[in-house]
């Protein structure tokens, strides 16, 4: 029988990603299946009915892990006690709007949120940031919540959809399966600036350059095809790509929560030794291992080529241009 009980907050819990998400975790995928959940779901007001319905279809699912569903619009009411906060809704960039303007609006959003789980959450909540531009929302929110004294390194940004992304490419280039790729890591931004990094991952054991054998596609295609998936996938369904988003979000947590010996990539506070040379405090996409439940480390001594480290020089530079357009909000 389940011996233990996490309580997840959700935030956007009604949108496209956390109808994707809710389900999964209340079936055990993200925590086990030894750990009761409760949910405790945020919504603007106006979307409380549609967040109604979901919480019906949930109770009808009949969960045996599930022991609560707490609908709410109220943030301190959703991070109340809260041992993880997935902050997937955010405002999304629409037609006009320039990425500035992108990041005040949501500055806002975060830097309550940051203010209420500082207020309210467990002593043991970890961040995870989906709602993009997450890794910047997520210097914004842990701002927020260190001023009261909650500690910048429990918040995390996703680049787990991008590492998923490339995983596939790679499989797919060398004929292989994706369960042979292994430590492939996104650096910098999750954005069209990020850097998936084949070079140290491998393909059924072997150096995943020497699987593929092509180079040229693996400095041009392969990372256009990475950076520009979500845009893709926009482009052929009409709609972002929510269920990947909501899979990669539960395997980010798996990773954090449940810990093994694998490599897996997220965004993290960039600390001052250890954080390859990123000025710190951005909110930067490492490879990561996870050291006991909720700890995590980079992965150390990974030398870059001069062709590497110009792309993660160009996604740092996005960021510090991030960080600077909502300075006002980190003071």
């Amino acid at each position: 029988m389940p011996n233990s009980t996490v309580r997840v907050a959700v935030t956007g819990a009604a949108g496209q990603i956390g109808y994707a998400l809710l389900f999964r975790i209340a079936s055990g995928a993200a925590f086990g299946p030894d750990t009761r959940v409760t949910l405790q779901l945020l919504e603007l007001p106006a979307a409380l009915g549609a967040l109604d319905g979901v919480r019906m279809e949930l109770v009808d699912c009949a969960f045996p892990l599930l022991d609560e569903i707490i609908c709410t619009s109220d943030a301190d009411e959703a991070f109340a006690g809260a041992n993880w906060a997935l902050l997937v809704g955010a405002v999304p960039r629409r037609e006009g709007m320039e990425r500035k303007d992108l990041l005040g609006i949501n500055g806002g959003i975060f830097t309550g949120q940051g203010e209420a789980i500082a207020r309210g959450a467990a002593d043991d909540c970890r961040v995870l940031v989906v709602g993009n531009p997450c890794n910047t929302n997520a210097l914004i929110g842990s701002t927020a919540a260190a001023r009261s004294g909650f500690p910048r390194d429990r918040w995390f940004a996703m680049t787990m959809l991008d590492e998923k992304r490339a995983r596939a490419q790679l499989a797919q280039r060398a004929g292989a399966h994706v369960r042979d790729v292994a430590n492939l890591a996104i650096w910098g931004n999750h954005s069209s600036t990020q850097f998936p990094d084949a070079w140290h991952a491998t393909i059924g054991g072997r150096p995943a350059p020497e699987a593929v054998g092509d180079e040229a596609w693996l400095r041009g295609e392969f990372i256009a095809s990475v950076q520009q998936r979500g845009a893709a996938i926009i482009k052929a369904r009409g709609q972002s790509s929510a269920a990947s988003a909501a899979n990669a979000a539960i395997e980010t947590v798996r990773h954090i929560a449940r810990p093994t010996d694998e490599q897996f990539s997220a965004a993290i506070p960039a600390p001052a030794p250890g954080g390859y040379d990123v000025p710190e405090g951005l909110v930067f996409g490492y490879p990561l291992r996870a050291t006991a439940p909720g700890e995590v480390e980079i992965v150390q001594g990974i030398t870059h080529g001069e062709f590497a480290r110009e792309r993660i020089a160009a996604t740092t530079a996005e960021l510090l241009e991030e960080r600077a357009a909502v300075e006002d909000l980190l003071a």
